[in-house]
């Protein structure tokens, strides 16, 4: 069984622990035998601590978004608990990604009636919806999002 990379994605062999496109650290991400994770998940408190998150709690609250890979901040959730949530390096964005691969304001996710959509706010490197770029994506759960080096994943109830 292959082993993704949780930076780039690449499809390296079983047993690797290093990615061979970009060098990343594989051997943690959960061996091809269990086919279990090892994230955990949290969010980010008013002074910069990490508090541990039940995924279950987070998506019974409504939808949310789970960082599922890079800047080092793998596990992150940010719970979706209005209309409207802009991603981008701007440091006020509801998510903020502070890598020079994603633009000040890159994109938005907006309720629209009873769904949730990603708009790409005309961003540089594109906005990509399960490995498609896109500017507007009605999103489902379990959608892989990627934004800038991040990937990001759309959980709901």
């Amino acid at each position: 069984m292959a082993v993704h990379c949780p930076e780039c994605a690449f499809v390296n062999a079983e047993g690797a622990n290093y990615c061979q496109k970009c060098g990343a650290y594989i051997g943690a991400t959960g061996t091809a035998e269990s086919g279990e994770s090892q994230t955990a998940t949290y969010r980010v408190g008013e002074t910069g601590e990490f508090i541990p998150v039940d995924l279950d709690d987070v998506v019974a609250q409504g939808a949310a978004l789970v960082i599922r890979a890079g800047g080092g901040r793998v596990g992150e959730s940010f719970p979706l608990d209005g209309e409207r949530h802009s991603i981008g390096r701007r440091p006020d964005s509801a998510v903020f990604l502070d890598d020079v691969t994603v633009s000040r304001d890159h994109a938005l996710v907006v309720r629209r009636g009873a769904d949730w959509h990603l708009d790409d706010l005309g961003s540089l490197n594109g906005t990509y919806v399960n490995r498609q770029r896109i500017e507007s994506q009605r999103l489902a759960d379990g959608d892989e999002l990627q934004i800038g080096k991040y990937k990001l994943t759309f959980l709901t109830r």
